[in-house]
């Protein structure tokens, strides 16, 4: 229950995203994104105790995690700096 209280305190962000969707939405079709999302945040819940609980996987991430972590992170961070643009601009700044 928890870690569906903090998913779900996390995503208030969407407000902005949800607000015209419920607004022009009939009460009917709230109620049905509503509960397929709680279905949805529960099935991810499920995997993830699922998979963070495999002896199989926590052996293995024990063994990878000093470097895993960082890679994750720079790779993520090159990521949004490539789709983003930055790189190109700054080559162009550059040039």
């Amino acid at each position: 229950m928890g870690v569906a209280g903090i998913t779900i305190a996390n995503g208030a962000d969407n407000i902005s995203l949800y607000t015209p969707i419920f607004r022009t939405s009939s009460p009917g079709d709230v109620a049905v994104m509503i509960v397929v999302f709680l279905i949805l945040v529960a099935v991810w819940c499920a995997a993830g105790r699922l998979i963070g609980t495999h002896k199989a996987v926590t052996e293995t991430l024990e063994r990878v995690e000093h470097w895993l972590v960082p890679v994750v992170f720079i790779g993520l961070g090159l990521f949004i700096l490539i789709e983003s643009g930055v790189i190109v601009r700054l080559f162009e700044a550059l040039a």
